[in-house]
């Protein structure tokens, strides 16, 4: 369908609770599908919430084979997903590094549930639940985020390990990764 343009940090609409999908099956929602994905695509990345492109509605896309702008994570199954619930299974969490495309260039330590259980509905309003761990986890709560109008510094505990990506590599705290540098 196409590309569309990502909303960035500061814009009103990212700090909106998006609204539940209450039909499915509809070319507009499929529409809005393949929108998240091809955007998603296109900007490397590993999911994308409907919010992030202007659209006020409880859908999220995430998942690859291999990821330039995470190059040492395992793939992570291509999911389209309604009106997610996440349920934490356990208490532990990890810290890992996050970056987001609607925060271009910066990079942030969050920390998320290791553990948990998702569900909601794909485009045709079948049921979908799923176990995840380590970064499948993490993808999922930080674009699940996003339909509660939260982003990833506003997880953030320590400010110290927030920076943009250039001067986060060049310190080691980040491999350099060679999608992240920005045009001047």
């Amino acid at each position: 369908m196409a590309v569309r343009k990502i909303l960035l940090m500061g814009h009103p609409r990212l700090l909106e609770v998006a609204r539940p999908v209450d039909r499915f099956d509809t070319p507009e929602l499929h529409a809005l599908v393949q929108d998240l994905l091809d955007t998603m695509r296109a900007e490397d990345g590993a999911g994308l919430a409907a919010p992030q492109i202007g659209v006020g509605l409880r859908v999220v896309v995430f998942g690859f084979e291999a990821n330039p702008r995470y190059p040492e994570e395992d793939a992570v199954p291509r999911t389209v997903l309604v009106n997610p619930v996440i349920e934490a299974l356990s208490d532990e969490r990890e810290e890992g590094w996050e970056g987001c495309l609607s925060v271009p260039g910066l990079r942030g330590v969050v920390s998320r549930y290791a553990h948990i259980r998702y569900s909601g509905v794909d485009p045709q309003g079948t049921a979908i639940q799923r176990e995840a761990h380590g970064f499948h986890a993490r993808v999922v709560q930080h674009e699940c985020d996003h339909l509660d109008g939260i982003l990833y510094p506003q997880r953030m505990t320590d400010l110290r390990l927030f920076g943009y990506n250039e001067a986060l590599e060049a310190s080691g705290h980040l491999t350099a990764m060679p999608c992240d540098t920005v045009a001047e």
